[in-house]
């Protein structure tokens, strides 16, 4: 094996790659990179055995072959160097021939038979969508999901895709945020599934791109392709909680409108009064006006107001202000609607978007 590939090439393909390597991984050679080159390319790949990525990029190829090699010091070498081509070389013992200019470096790796295959992705069904939109669909609801719940499917994303309509739900139990889009894909039957976080993470990551993606769908794995970029992911087993039955009923909600910006300001200002067990913000709406309120017998009390165009009776109920800084956070427009029916379902926040985010209240405690 040996190349020549331009040292800014190789720093791009590694920026995608290295949070794909665990940091401790179930087998050794999980914690290499494998890098092939052939057909005036070189490739490298990476994979914790659920998430799997490749990446190519241009490259001067007079010997064509693959290793791995130890992805940490790799990356790390390859980072440090400051000439503008690198070559890469081996022969048959599993070492890596690495030359920068004057500098010349061995690295011992491992053969290519050790290294995980990569999916097979060859039977699957695809659609195409801008890179933006997915990351913006991605984005608006991966945030809602569970980081530490044992409940293993609300550590993902759900996907749902019908009647040419891809819909996307996170939640934690405590919160939900829901979007949908069109897209152009027919199928028979619906499609469901859940991605993993990591891989939704990892995803939007990379899909800050302007051009439309490969989306390719199979039972078990989802796929997206573009720029010579590949990410595999396998999907999560279990049953998604029935989502539509916590949204409350648009014709039983009444409708607030409220300053987004605001809202998270006075949010963050009461949030300093909260109890670190409870975090619960009681939030009382009243003729022309929104007051909120916190209080902890170890710091003190907290009470602001923001006018809002509400005439209805008198309304208190409690959330967790992180939780809905989060969703306004991902909410878009100057003003978003604030849907409530009572002290004790849901509330409900809408935009100008196809987004809907749905927060759980919390036990009114005495002020």
């Amino acid at each position: 094996m040996k190349a020549v590939i331009q040292r800014s090439e190789l720093v791009a393909l590694i920026g995608r790659l290295q949070s794909i390597v665990p940091t401790k991984p179930i087998i050794p050679v999980l914690s290499n990179v494998l890098v092939e080159v052939a057909d005036g390319v070189i490739v490298l790949s990476a994979t914790d055995l659920t998430v799997s990525m490749r990446a190519a990029a241009p490259a001067k190829v007079f010997e064509e072959g693959s290793l791995t090699l130890p992805a940490k010091r790799f990356f790390q070498l390859i980072r440090e160097m400051t000439v503008s081509e690198i070559t890469i070389e081996s022969k048959t013992d599993g070492v890596a021939l690495i030359t920068a200019g004057s500098s010349h470096f061995r690295i011992h790796g491992m053969d290519k038979s050790e290294f995980p295959s990569f999916p097979d992705l060859s039977n699957a069904e695809n659609f195409r969508i801008q890179g933006k939109r997915l990351k913006e669909l991605f984005a608006k609801t991966s945030f809602a999901c569970a980081r530490d719940d044992s409940r293993q499917v609300l550590g993902g994303v759900y996907v749902e895709i019908e009647n040419e309509k891809i819909t996307l739900v996170g939640t934690d139990g405590k919160r939900l945020a829901k979007t949908h889009d069109e897209i152009s894909f027919h199928t028979a039957e619906k499609i469901s599934m859940i991605v993993p976080l990591k891989a939704v993470e990892e995803m939007t990551r990379l899909l800050d791109v302007d051009e439309a993606v490969n989306v390719r769908l199979m039972h078990d794995k989802i796929s997206i392709e573009f720029e010579g970029t590949t990410v595999v992911s396998k999907l999560l087993v279990g049953q998604f909680p029935d989502f539509r039955r916590v949204i409350p009923k648009q014709d039983a909600m009444q409708s607030i409108s409220v300053h987004r910006e605001e809202l998270i300001s006075l949010l963050k200002q009461v949030a300093l009064f909260t109890s670190e067990v409870s975090h619960s913000v009681r939030l009382v709406f009243d003729k022309g006006e929104l007051k909120l309120q916190a209080a902890n017998s170890d710091i003190g009390e907290g009470r602001v107001h923001m006018p809002v165009d509400y005439s209805n009776d008198r309304l208190e109920i409690a959330f967790n202000p992180h939780y809905f800084i989060d969703i306004l956070r991902h909410s878009s427009d100057e003003a978003v609607n604030f849907g409530l029916i009572d002290s004790f379902n849901p509330g409900s926040i809408t935009d100008s978007s196809n987004s809907q985010f749905i927060l759980m209240p919390m036990r009114l405690g005495a002020d």
